[in-house]
């Protein structure tokens, strides 16, 4: 079993893990607090609060950072000199929470949505992807996903790859000059019953999921090679995950549970591993 060492506990459900500026960054859906930390000291900074469970963090060119707001069905702007304002109201357009985004290099946002009432125990529908400009405009560019969550655009390509949690695959697609996606097509079968949640890119080519029903961490290589699996040894939910700048530690987000009932007890934290 890989040892793993805890670097920052008494969160309840920590999510949205990025690297930037030499910094982690990550949201705590069940308190609504949005985080960064510095690795020397891994002494939590919070960056502003937003209701309704933030998840997905990115940021546009100008240096603005995005938070999808799930249950409000938006995405909030954070201005570099502080400010806030709506960059997306979703909730003409979908009736169910939007989940996990990834913006690209020309200010673009790629954002999932559940597709359906999971909390309400709905039956299961599609999901959508939306891209919302840099401008703030929305569209719909794909509406048949397993529930769309943790998404990430591979270093270097013009590749988007989307982990759909209940099809245990990570989905690819090739983004065009105009912002739609086309070629859509599996990058990765995951093992039997795994449910990827959040995902982040390597540097060799490799992504890592977060299988929260699992409690593991998986490598998997284009084609659906496994090079690695991290076992948590509690049964704890595995959240997400990003590697740092440097590419020699990956960050595990975790927590007890992913039922905002069940998170009051704190017991999320982040974790790491050394990469060789």
């Amino acid at each position: 079993m890989t040892q793993t060492e805890v670097v920052l506990s008494g969160l309840r459900f920590p999510e949205g893990a990025r690297w930037r500026d030499g910094l982690l960054w990550f949201s705590d859906m069940h308190t609504g607090q949005v985080f960064r930390t510095d690795p020397r000291t891994y002494e939590p900074t919070e960056v502003t609060t937003v209701p309704d469970q933030p998840s997905g963090l990115g940021w546009l060119p100008d240096g603005s950072m995005l938070i999808s707001c799930m249950l409000d069905r938006k995405v909030v702007r954070l201005w570099p000199d502080g400010s806030r304002s709506t960059h997306a109201d979703l909730s003409a357009l979908t009736d169910s929470p939007v989940n996990d985004l990834v913006v690209d290099g020309r200010g673009r946002t790629f954002l999932g949505g559940f597709g359906y009432d999971l909390y309400g125990d709905a039956p299961q529908r599609p999901g959508p992807i939306f891209r919302i400009d840099a401008d703030g405009t929305v569209a719909c560019v794909e509406d048949d996903m397993v529930f769309p969550n943790g998404s990430v655009i591979l270093p270097g390509t013009n590749t988007l790859v989307v982990a759909e949690t209940w099809a245990a695959r990570l989905t690819a697609f090739d983004v065009t000059d105009a912002g739609d996606l086309v070629d859509k097509r599996t990058w990765a079968e995951l093992p039997e019953g795994s449910t990827p949640d959040g995902i982040c890119a390597d540097a060799s080519g490799g992504v890592w999921a977060s299988s929260i029903a699992t409690a593991q961490f998986i490598r998997v290589e284009a084609g659906g090679r496994v090079t690695d699996v991290i076992q948590l040894d509690d049964g704890r939910c595995a959240t997400d995950c990003v590697t740092d700048g440097a590419g020699t530690t990956l960050y595990l987000l975790t927590s007890n549970s992913w039922q905002p009932s069940e998170t009051e007890v704190r017991q999320g934290r982040i974790e790491t591993v050394r990469l060789d």
